[in-house]
């Protein structure tokens, strides 16, 4: 049962990443720019709306470099990081998950957020011309962040029997990384930090 499953998946992420990869020229501008309108934010799968919440956290990154870019403020905040992962455990336990096995994820995407903002920042060392000309306050992106901490603790305990299958949970994790690497048009830089983000999935 497993083995059709994982076969019926992985012809999925195939025919994703083949189509990602065919289309080209004035025409593929024009149907990017209709997949980014008609599907930006679903990615498919089980672990599709987690793998969705992830990429919005990764964006809400941009926006984090852009507060940080040219001030004192560092990139690394080991106490508040502490912070956050111990906030984390204590409402993972609360809502039934494992608070070791949540605080690695958060870990995660903590660690996916620096991969985002040391890329942007050297990008905008190298091109100054590409760098932010706004910034916001710091204080209102963490709001943003902590409301999407609720909305992926939702979506862990949506998903906690789906991760806890290892060879099937990592085809799922395939379908949603690849699908929403398509769907939300993502760079080098931030596929990078969507592979960091949804390593410890399973």
């Amino acid at each position: 049962m497993f083995g059709n499953e994982t076969a019926r998946r992985s012809t999925v992420i195939l025919a994703v990443a083949l189509a990602a990869l065919t289309v080209g020229g004035t025409q593929a501008m024009a149907a990017s720019e209709k997949t980014a309108t008609d599907t930006a934010g679903r990615a498919f799968g089980r672990l599709g709306p987690l793998a969705d919440l992830v990429v919005e956290r990764l964006r809400v990154g941009d926006r984090v470099a852009a507060s940080k870019f040219g001030t004192d403020k560092p990139i690394d905040d080991p106490a508040r990081e502490e912070q956050e992962l111990a906030a984390v455990r204590t409402r993972a336990f609360a809502l039934g998950l494992d608070p070791e096995r949540t605080a690695a994820f958060f870990s995660d995407q903590i660690t996916a957020s620096k991969v985002v903002q040391r890329g942007l920042f050297d990008r905008w060392t190298a091109h100054p011309e590409q760098a932010p000309t706004t910034r916001r306050d710091l204080t209102e992106i963490r709001a943003e962040l902590d409301e999407l901490t609720t909305s992926l603790l939702t979506e862990l305990v949506a998903t906690n029997d789906v991760r806890d299958h290892g060879a099937p949970c990592r085809v799922d994790v395939l379908e949603a990384q690849t699908s929403a690497d398509v769907v939300d048009h993502l760079d080098e830089l931030h596929r990078t930090a969507l592979r960091t983000a949804l390593q410890s999935l399973c």
